[in-house]
């Protein structure tokens, strides 16, 4: 029995009119760099990659190794394919442009390297998130043609680097998981059209900041405490990895709602998780399976972003709860 890889997956989508052949290669050469950023992470102490790199990114956090090495990953195996117009990443100031010696591309590039790096040296999952814009024709690739509603992507995915290192990817006709094959070195497709059940019983917030949590969200999270003896009459389990991928894996897996809120902790920032590298495409991803994905007030894929690290809050995953969240925020 043959089996679909990665590579055929694309080719087939190409045949079929949904994407075109700079987009499959552009899709190819970042399933090669997640499989380079797999290596370096399974070696872990073995290659002196752990632990901290002694720098900060440009939201002030202390970057690890393996932030820097990943970031550096992706953006050599990107710049000489001629797809690109220039790339954004979590990890740098400003967008990277392509050097002058390579051809120019179409398309816009963002991702956040090493998505959870702070669980590295406790050998907790891990991912990279990217996300695939088209440049505005005529417009320079600087910040500017960067911000673009959730709604163009092209192109959405993650890696998550745990016991498998799987892909996950939409390119707009649904949701399909990838499984790296490391004895032939090749991502193939082992679930298709994964599909969020719209009802659970599980959600995932970091209950450590309870106290900073706006009454939507104190309301919210109250009501599922209570479990059966409640106003939702059943009980509820709670799960935080503290590594947006894997939580947003297991949603996918299972079902559940992930929740990084606005809080009194990051209202001046305007929320935790970035919109470009992080919310955005993991809504895309979130819609595609038949979830929502909203700020608790409006779809995150419609925000028009103002700047290149904007943060916004995050609730997504199974439908009825994300609409249940979102209309309590909406009567306050």
């Amino acid at each position: 029995m043959s089996r679909t890889t990665l590579s055929r997956y694309l080719i087939e989508a190409q045949r079929d009119n949904h994407i075109n052949a700079d987009l499959r290669f552009l899709i190819e050469v970042v399933a090669r760099a997640c499989k380079a950023i797999s290596i370096s992470i399974g070696k872990g102490a073995l290659s002196g990659v752990l632990g901290e790199a002694g720098s900060d990114n440009v939201q002030g956090e202390a970057q690890k190794k393996l932030d820097v090495i990943s970031n550096e990953i992706l953006l050599e195996a990107n710049e000489w394919g001629g797809h690109l117009a220039a790339m954004a990443s979590e990890e740098m100031d400003h967008p990277h442009p392509i050097p002058h010696r390579y051809p120019k591309g179409e398309y816009l590039l963002m991702f956040d390297p090493l998505d959870g790096s702070s669980n590295i040296d406790i050998n907790v999952s891990v991912g990279t998130i990217f996300s695939v814009l088209r440049c505005p024709e005529g417009m320079e690739p600087t910040e500017q043609a960067f911000l673009q509603p959730g709604t163009q992507q092209l192109a959405a995915g993650y890696a998550l680097y745990g016991p498998n290192t799987l892909l996950v990817l939409t390119i707009g006709q649904g949701v399909h998981c990838f499984t790296l094959d490391r004895e032939v070195g090749s991502f193939v497709l082992t679930q298709e059209n994964l599909r969020i059940p719209e009802d659970t019983k599980e959600f995932a917030i970091n209950m450590s900041n309870q106290r900073f949590w706006e009454a939507p969200v104190q309301r919210y999270v109250g009501e599922l405490l209570q479990g059966k003896e409640g106003v939702r009459g059943k009980d509820f389990n709670m799960r935080w990895v503290a590594s947006m991928v894997a939580d947003v894996h297991r949603i996918l897996t299972r079902g559940g709602l992930f929740m990084y809120p606005l809080d009194t902790k990051t209202a001046e920032k305007g929320g935790k998780l970035r919109l470009l590298y992080e919310a955005n495409p993991m809504s895309l991803i979130v819609e595609q399976a038949g979830g929502a994905a909203t700020t608790g007030r409006q779809r995150i894929l419609d925000l028009q972003p103002t700047q290149l690290h904007q943060r916004v809050p995050v609730v997504l995953g199974s439908k009825n709860e994300v609409e249940r969240v979102t209309a309590y925020h909406l009567e306050s």
